[in-house]
């Protein structure tokens, strides 16, 4: 691990190689997303790229991660893709082979590796995992896997995170948590909420700790994540003189980018895409 960032891992109590309950990660798409849009969803090539599995070692064994870079040449810059409720699922995959494309090292990692396997489960099943995940361990995974990139082809200095739903809120936390980010994009990631011991607190909690530009995207008639929510993230960043933007996109719902699922919306995703990458070439260069 490098010596730099040794420091930025939150230690996690002992447990066993056994107990990691995902190994491997799912193929094809999970099961509580079924059925798939098949007309609207983006199926990127992997002609050009290494892309597949891989381990990355953390505090108390490995996890699984998908990675994808151009298959030619090194120093990358990196982006941490995380994963919406679903675990990295095909759409994960499919972003990180996106980000590969355009010359980036992508890579997901599977967070919920040691609380369960949510890829077969029914969709109101997957909180009984997703609610037992610790903030802690998230951020300490996402270190790991920002280290191991790091040796394998990704730049030492030029690191960025992207997630989506579940993933957009942790984007926010990675950003307050990490000094050397460089860039991040949260889609619809929630803002606020009840404080837990594993969710001790939310993005409108951290403003003032949050150590790189972030470029939120959110729907305006999105059910779970009120406008008025947006609006006081929005004013706090201002407030705070963090470079930081957030688009709100009117009448469009949650997971409006989930091309894969009925809540697409083409002119959204596509536009918001279009902000990333932006948003990621002028911080990455």
């Amino acid at each position: 691990m490098d010596e730099e960032l040794k420091g930025l891992f939150t230690p996690l109590p002992e447990v066993s190689r056994r107990a990691f309950v995902v190994t491997s990660l799912t193929a094809g798409f999970a099961f509580a997303v079924e059925p798939i849009q098949e007309p609207t969803t983006i199926t990127t090539s992997s002609e050009g790229l290494i892309a597949g599995e891989v381990k990355i070692p953390v505090s108390d064994g490995e996890i699984p991660a998908y990675r994808a870079m151009p298959a030619k040449g090194r120093n990358f810059p990196v982006v941490l893709v995380v994963q919406e409720i679903f675990g990295v699922h095909e759409h994960i995959k499919d972003i990180c082979r996106r980000l590969a494309k355009q010359g980036y090292l992508a890579i997901a990692a599977e967070m919920y590796a040691r609380q369960g396997d949510v890829s077969k489960l029914e969709r109101n099943q997957i909180m009984s995992v997703v609610s037992k995940v610790p903030d802690s361990q998230v951020m300490a995974d996402l270190d790991a896997t920002a280290a191991w990139a790091r040796k394998n082809s990704g730049h030492a200095s030029k690191l960025a995170i992207t997630g989506f739903c579940w993933g957009g809120r942790i984007v926010w936390l990675y950003a307050a948590h990490n000094p050397t980010l460089k860039a991040g994009i949260a889609w619809y990631g929630r803002l606020t909420g009840s404080k837990t011991e594993l969710q001790p607190g939310h993005p409108l909690d951290m403003v003032k700790s949050i150590n790189a530009p972030i470029l939120g995207l959110y729907g305006g008639a999105d059910s779970g994540i009120p406008n008025e929510t947006v609006e006081q993230m929005q004013k706090a960043l201002k407030d705070g003189g963090k470079p930081s933007e957030i688009k709100l996109y009117p009448d469009t719902p949650h997971a409006f980018h989930a091309d894969y699922r009925p809540s697409y919306r083409k002119e959204q995703a596509q536009d918001g895409w279009a902000r990333l990458l932006e948003w990621l070439k002028k911080n990455l260069a």
